[in-house]
């Protein structure tokens, strides 16, 4: 059977920006970019090239037709549904939204957060797997963040593998594995070897056993063969026995096929594991209480949130003026909700909404809107972040405005020691639109790259994850450096397989829907080109090479000298479990009315509080 692998490309220096290798106080002098952009006093290279790009559009098509541009706007090419939401966030109010109904919350919460914590605490003479259950429903409930210390306390505690050695309970021992692994603790697959038996099965016979030793083997890495083989046995098992089970248990195991634990985001199933918990009593009802008061006050502070992005949305009138373009700001809010859940992300998560937005604006600009000389012409004008282009249609000219304003915005919640962040910012966004240019001729051209390698080499960068990995960095605090943002300027090898992830993943969720209009080819496309086989062994080697791209990813995880904080390793990991969620059977992003329900669940309905 045909196999590949992906190596990273060397990351392109106009990825880094110029003021990346200048010191703090040349960081903080003007650039041209912050310069009023209406009016420009002088004209950088950019804007020459620009000119340049645009006198040969005007060559070569003449003076576009105003007719031909509103006929354009008219269209639909892709089918794309409207925004299921739309203003209802600026106008919702709960009941219990009242003030002196959230300061009683708060008053609630702070009291069982302390009897938890002394819970926690005391939990040290409970058994092993008391204790590991314990942790993970505090971080099933999504109330870890109250516990932070406590919980590491405890990890410390059993990381040792003396903790298992003498266990012969698979459940404990995949429990404790998958704890460690989670948190970044490297510990041996060799824990699992006594329970393989002869002929290479696994003792493990029960459904739960089985579960818990499956999701623990997803933290795998290269060389893993105990883990490989674990995943496959408990995969058969799990499919063979899933049709019998029935509740709750039914669901983790469905959900777990679909999409396994270790790379499934938190904070979008808090609201059903609280449920869960109370009706079957599976953990202390203090703990219960005091996840559902905090999951209702991060829901007020999620919706004051969504009511300053959808003001922010409304005002670039996507609708009006780009009736192309998908209309999913609370789709993006949810999608960035995963990277960080936590009350004091606030900033991170309204920045990383807005990037996520405008990437998606690009994105439709370029598949169904502009001409390859119009797309050219932006190009130019984005790189000089300047508006010179008067001879583009009138939507991109308003995409261009819209985005540099909301860029002088984004630079406007930085403190002066935080700005520095925004060359990095709008260096890896002229790195997406170039890419997306590219798409673009590779779409008129219908060139199909050679090799799944060729293909990424652009399409990796297309998915924006790498533009998201920096602006998941721009609006967090003291944690994340100069040193960081150069770090992820590098395209290390934990970018690289997000990146990646995202593009195979896409691929395979939206393969038949771009057949049906001109789409750039797919991966897919250049593995059957590559190795002239059929779509669905195309299909089954794409998905290989994305679990092989997995361990890549965990590799990274795992390495004990990273220099990276682990805050900011956990926000590029939770993005990476994002991508699964959003393309999960389907393209969720782009047909909305998949997350109707999770958005509703996590962003509208509190739950009763005694």
């Amino acid at each position: 059977m045909a196999s590949f692998s992906v190596h990273a490309q060397p990351w392109s220096s106009s990825c880094q920006p110029a003021a990346a290798a200048s010191s703090q106080r040349q960081c903080s002098t003007t650039p041209p970019w912050r310069r009023p952009w209406r009016q420009p006093r002088t004209r950088s290279p950019g804007t020459l090239r620009c000119r340049q790009a645009q006198q040969q559009l005007l060559l070569s098509t003449g003076v576009i037709q105003q007719d031909a541009v509103d006929d354009r706007l008219n269209k639909n090419p892709c089918n794309f549904h409207p925004s299921i939401w739309g203003d209802f966030f600026l106008y919702h109010s709960s009941t219990t939204a009242a003030s002196y109904q959230q300061q009683e919350w708060i008053v609630q919460l702070e009291r069982l957060k302390e009897e938890v914590g002394n819970m926690i605490t005391s939990s040290v003479t409970s058994s092993l797997l008391e204790r590991l259950h314990l942790i993970d429903a505090l971080e099933r409930l999504c109330v870890n963040h109250l516990f932070e210390e406590e919980i590491n306390i405890l990890l410390m505690q059993i990381s040792s593998s003396n903790n298992v050695n003498d266990c012969d309970d698979v459940h404990t021992v995949a429990m404790w594995f998958y704890l460690l692994r989670k948190h970044g603790y490297k510990v041996s697959q060799d824990v699992f070897v006594k329970f393989k038996d002869e002929e290479g099965n696994f003792i493990a016979k029960n459904p739960m056993d089985l579960l818990a030793l499956y999701n623990a083997a997803h933290y795998r890495v290269h060389g893993e063969k105990i883990l490989d083989d674990a995943i496959l046995f408990t995969k058969r098992c799990l499919h063979s026995m899933l049709p019998s089970l029935e509740g709750s248990l039914a669901r983790e195991v469905k959900c777990a096929l679909e999409i396994p634990l270790p790379r499934r985001v938190g904070i979008y199933e808090a609201n059903y594991y609280i449920s869960t918990y109370e009706k079957e009593g599976k953990v202390h009802d203090m703990i219960v209480q005091l996840a559902k008061l905090n999951f209702n006050l991060m829901q007020l502070q999620y919706q004051e949130e969504l009511d300053i992005i959808t003001r922010w949305w409304k005002d670039l009138q996507i609708q009006s003026k780009l009736p192309f373009a998908r209309d999913r700001i609370v789709e993006c809010y949810l999608w960035m909700l995963g990277v960080y859940y936590e009350p004091n992300c606030s900033r991170g998560r309204i920045i990383l909404t807005k990037v996520i937005s405008i990437a998606t604006i690009f994105d439709d600009t370029f598949d169904s809107y502009g001409t390859i000389e119009e797309c050219e012409l932006f190009t130019k004008c984005l790189e000089s972040w300047e508006l010179v282009a008067d001879e583009l249609p009138d939507c991109m000219k308003h995409v261009l405005e819209k985005v540099f304003q909301s860029y002088q915005i984004i630079e406007q919640e930085l403190s002066e020691d935080e700005k520095y962040r925004m060359p990095y910012l709008r260096s890896f966004t002229e790195d997406l639109v170039r890419n997306y240019n590219r798409e673009v001729k590779m779409r008129e051209e219908s060139y199909v790259p050679k090799s799944v390698e060729e293909h990424l080499q652009i399409s990796s960068r297309t998915g924006a994850c790498h533009l998201l990995a920096c602006a998941s960095l721009v609006g967090m605090d003291v944690t994340a450096t100069k040193e960081s943002f150069d770090w992820v300027s590098t395209m290390p090898k934990m970018v690289l397989a997000l990146c990646t992830i995202l593009r195979l993943v896409d691929d395979l969720k939206t393969y038949e829907r771009e057949q049906l209009t001109p789409h750039v080819a797919s991966s897919i496309d250049s593995y059957m080109k590559q190795h002239d086989v059929s779509i669905e062994m195309a299909r089954f080697m794409i998905e290989e090479l994305k679990e092989e791209q997995w361990k890549d990813f965990n590799d990274e995880w795992l390495d004990p000298d990273s220099a990276q904080p682990r805050k900011l390793l956990v926000a590029i990991f939770n993005l990476t479990r994002t991508m699964e969620f959003i393309y999960n059977q389907a393209d969720n992003f782009t047909y909305c009315h998949n997350l109707k329900d999770t958005i509703s669940s996590l962003l509208v309905e509190a739950f009763p509080v005694n």
